[in-house]
């Protein structure tokens, strides 16, 4: 994807400084229709004044509207909220984090990934556990693409990607959200043709005919998500280096912010 040249003037409008801003959503999925929004993601930097009293406000940023022309989208975290969230194996974050639709990006943003994704002996944040959120969003969107009437390729799809991510990230360690790149390797024979509908159009619908296959399909692979994150190698918690490395950057981010 070539990014727009209108989401670096929305980045640059936004009301605090970001650590980074990356593209989400179907577009990082691969597999956006012409009429799918922009899911804009960051982490922004409050200045020290706005985080030192008892109050904390704007710790995260919300706007959704037409802008420039382009249907957006766009929330961001203050940078201890999204930590936090990092540290929570929350797998959210971890895919605005590693996106590759890089709207902007600094120095701390790479090291913030270094520390994320760990390095060396360095293990990062990614857990086991981060299976649990793949679990939870795939039951979510399984369950909307049931109540349905007429059912979506959409939530459907979202089923597929969410649980070969989470497969993937046991087996690996590894974030990959895009459903095009995953299925080079499970080689699922019906996702090109969901896609190809899907990019027709949000509300592009599946027949019912097709229940009985998809539903069998999601426990199949429900069950592969549930033997890789037993058999995974890895670790049960972040380690303490990561959290004071993650403690050390936040600080120095929050003292940069009031120079």
């Amino acid at each position: 994807m070539t990014i727009d040249t209108r989401l670096h003037s929305i980045v640059a409008a936004q009301p605090y400084p970001l650590l980074f801003a990356t593209v989400s959503g179907a577009h990082l999925y691969g597999f956006p229709s012409p009429d799918s929004d922009f899911d804009l993601r960051g982490a922004h930097v409050l200045p020290l004044e706005k985080v030192v009293g008892l109050e904390v406000k704007n710790e995260t940023l919300e706007d959704s509207r037409i802008i420039d022309g382009l249907d957006m989208d766009i929330v961001s975290h203050d940078v201890r909220k999204f930590f936090g969230l990092l540290l929570k194996k929350n797998g959210y974050v971890l895919e605005q984090l590693f996106s590759p639709l890089i709207v902007h990006t600094t120095p701390e943003h790479e090291e913030l990934k270094a520390l994320a994704g760990g390095h060396k002996k360095q293990t990062g944040v990614i857990t086991k556990h981060h299976a649990h959120h793949y679990f939870g969003f795939a039951e979510t969107q399984w369950n909307l693409f049931l109540k349905e009437s007429p059912r979506r390729v959409k939530p459907l799809l979202y089923v597929y990607r969410v649980l070969l991510t989470g497969v993937h990230l046991m087996r690996t360690g590894v974030i990959e959200a895009n459903l095009v790149t995953l299925n080079g390797d499970f080689q699922l024979p019906y996702i090109a043709e969901l896609i190809e509908r899907k990019t027709t159009g949000e509300n592009t619908t599946l027949s019912d005919a097709d229940l009985s296959f998809h539903e069998s399909e999601y426990q199949r692979l429900r069950g592969q998500l549930q033997s890789a994150h037993e058999a995974s190698q890895l670790p049960e918690r972040p380690d303490e280096s990561t959290r004071n490395g993650l403690n050390d950057l936040l600080v120095r981010i929050r003292l940069s912010s009031c120079r």
